[in-house]
């Protein structure tokens, strides 16, 4: 489904508007039922608990749902169904990158790729087809906003919470990538949201637990990390996420999400975005570590943001109050002016507008199949890549006999739901019977990762082998007692080794069956 008429990005040259302007005949009403439309609260449960139905009829225009909310399609329509009982044009938001971070198939992991494995593919028309299909699964649930595609260019390998999560470190590549998806997805009947704006890329810091830095100059930003943004807006994309992140070239002082240059001057003015401004969860400590959980809210919401997204880590009716009382005290203190407020609430009301006509054309359940999207199964399909190793004791695929299978599990990346399975080893076993396994963290090791192989093949399974020493000393270690040991990286690729080295792009339950087939010859490889 097209979006409103947005202005080309072009970011220098840019109309001015948005941030600072009159939005026409904007209504002021009540501050508290205003300050409740601009919340995205999420909460605990699997049925709406009776406090978000309450807030629905006093003005709340936004919910988020997590994994904790999720249980199976029916469920997930029952609750919809409940919220949009008590308010019809209610957003109902989730964060399903369709990767390795899942929501909505939490329990069981993604059936499609992540950004990394369609980057790796480069054909937009399937990754416009990935996200078509997300869309309408999502849709046919009675979802709405969808805090996808990250956006980000991963510049910098060793980022510790992008990584596959991104369509690649090429800003080309990113942004025709981002461009297919946010509008797959919204044919399929579901708001896109581009994040982390202006992008996590190039990062060390994991913005969950402390601030990011971007570094470089305004001529990188134009040339790497705002062009896949400048294509989503191009795009019709309906809302863009904010990034908890410290960008001196464009303001030395605030976080992107609490800076009016970045998010007036920059995204509203000179790239033109007209659409809905989200937080990404105000409860990170990149920004409640700093000025307060209220506070940043506050503060989000002055610099032009719309919509404040809360409810990872505090999920409850408290919470939601005290960013309501927060706001309505800035209001009447001067600290934010009711005419922002009044513009939040109706951009809200505006994004709510168009998903309720995203729906009326939006396909009616049952959609999918049990065993997830074969679209996506296929995509991940194509995304495999083999890389022979240096002449020597060579492993052969397919694989002779039921394999031994070790696991390497790094620190857990916190966008990833912990509830989320991943490996090689279980869907390996479906096909080759008689395959056994071991999974090792840092503090399993010193160990012996061939041991219970004798005889048979040995599979190592990474992820992100070039960011963990203790990982690179363990493979290293296995491929000297067994240089002909299969390595299947299933995060980014960026140290290949090992007689035969197998890359997936990504962690989903779709790479890894598209892996374990590859293995046992049960496919033939595209």
């Amino acid at each position: 489904m097209a979006g409103p008429p947005q202005p080309a990005a072009g970011f220098r040259d840019g109309k001015r508007r948005g941030y600072g302007s009159r939005m026409s005949s904007a209504p002021t009403g009540n501050l508290a039922s205003l300050a409740a439309a601009v919340l995205q609260p999420g909460f605990v449960g699997t049925t709406p608990p009776p406090w978000i139905l309450r807030w629905l009829g006093e003005g709340l225009g936004s919910v988020v749902l997590f994994a904790r909310n999720i249980v199976d399609p029916d469920q997930v329509a029952a609750l919809t169904a409940a919220l949009r009982a008590e308010r019809p044009d209610v957003l109902v938001g989730i964060d399903e990158e369709a990767g390795d971070v899942t929501r909505i198939e939490s329990a069981r992991g993604s059936s499609r790729p992540g950004n990394l494995a369609l980057g790796a593919i480069d054909d937009p028309e399937l990754t416009a087809e990935v996200a078509r299909d997300l869309g309408r699964e999502l849709a046919s649930v009675g979802v709405t906003l969808n805090f996808a595609p990250d956006a980000d260019v991963n510049s910098n390998p060793d980022n510790p919470v992008i990584g596959v999560r991104s369509f690649g470190s090429d800003p080309a590549l990113a942004a025709r990538h981002t461009a297919a998806w946010v509008a797959g997805l919204q044919d399929g009947g579901v708001a896109a949201c581009a994040k982390h704006f202006p992008g996590h890329g190039d990062t060390r810091v994991d913005s969950h637990h402390d601030l990011p830095r971007i570094g470089g100059t305004r001529q990188r930003l134009d040339a790497v990390e705002l062009v896949p943004f400048g294509a989503a807006v191009a795009a019709g994309a309906q809302a863009v996420m904010t990034g908890h992140l410290l960008v001196p070239a464009l303001d030395p002082e605030l976080p992107a999400t609490l800076s009016p240059r970045i998010l007036g001057g920059l995204l509203r003015e000179e790239m033109g975005f007209q659409g809905l401004v989200v937080t990404d969860a105000i409860e990170m400590r990149a920004v409640a570590g700093r000025y307060g959980f209220a506070g940043a809210a506050v503060r989000a919401l002055a610099a032009g943001a719309d919509a404040i997204c809360v409810g990872g880590e505090r999920a409850d009716e408290d919470a939601a109050s005290e960013l309501r009382a927060a706001i309505v005290a800035a209001v009447l203190s001067g600290e934010l002016p009711e005419e922002r407020l009044a513009e939040a609430a109706k951009r809200v009301a505006q994004l709510a507008a168009w998903t309720v006509a995203a729906r009326a054309g939006a396909p009616t359940r049952p959609a999918g199949s049990p065993d997830g999207s074969p679209v996506g199964l296929a995509a991940a399909r194509r995304a495999l890549r083999v890389t022979a190793g240096a002449p020597g004791p060579s492993a052969t695929l397919p694989l002779a006999a039921a394999p031994h299978v070790v696991e390497f599990a790094p620190p857990r990346n916190i966008a990833i739901g912990a509830e989320t399975p991943w490996g090689v080893a279980a869907p390996l076993a479906d096909l080759l019977p008689g395959t056994t396994s071991v999974r090792l963290g840092a503090a399993d090791l010193p160990a012996e990762p061939a041991a219970g192989a004798a005889g048979r093949p040995l599979v190592l399974v990474v992820r992100d082998l070039h960011r963990h020493d203790w990982m690179r000393a363990a493979v290293r270690d296995a491929l000297a007692v067994r240089p002909d040991a299969v390595v299947v990286e299933l995060g980014v690729p960026a140290l290949v080794t090992g007689a035969v080295h197998v890359a997936t792009h990504g962690a989903t339950r779709a790479c890894a069956r598209a892996a374990a087939e590859l293995l046992a010859g049960a496919v033939r490889r595209p």
